[in-house]
């Protein structure tokens, strides 16, 4: 099973940006994704993208602040998050699925153990 291991979350003031980055042991998929989920709340999809074709999908919520990349020669992806807000805060993960146009957790079934990013206002 590939290990994915997050890095990158910290605390930044509204307006502010972080670079948040998936170290993959491997690509067993080919989509990755990055989730977050605050407290109380479900889990909810974020970006993703392929190692093959490096096609995106944002969530609506991120488009034009988030951008995802990845690093085919070392098994990295990266979450770019500029102009972020309060509601940016909570935990980050990234996920290997099939598809990057899947949206649920359930059509991901490899996990990291999550960053913690904090937005203060």
């Amino acid at each position: 099973q590939v290990q994915l291991v997050e890095s990158g979350g910290g605390l930044v003031q509204a307006g502010g940006w972080l670079r948040l980055s998936c170290a993959a042991s491997g690509r067993s998929r080919d989509a990755m994704a990055w989730f977050r989920q605050s407290p109380g709340k479900e889990r909810e999809f974020v970006a993703s993208t392929t190692w093959n074709t490096a096609i995106t999908n944002y969530a609506d919520s991120v488009k034009g602040r988030f951008t995802i990349s990845r690093e085919t020669a070392t098994n990295t992806v990266y979450l770019q998050m500029n102009d972020l807000k309060p509601e940016d805060t909570g935990v980050y993960y990234c996920a290997t699925g099939y598809n990057l146009w899947r949206i649920s957790i359930r059509d991901y079934d490899n996990w990291g153990q999550g960053t913690q990013v904090t937005v203060s206002s």
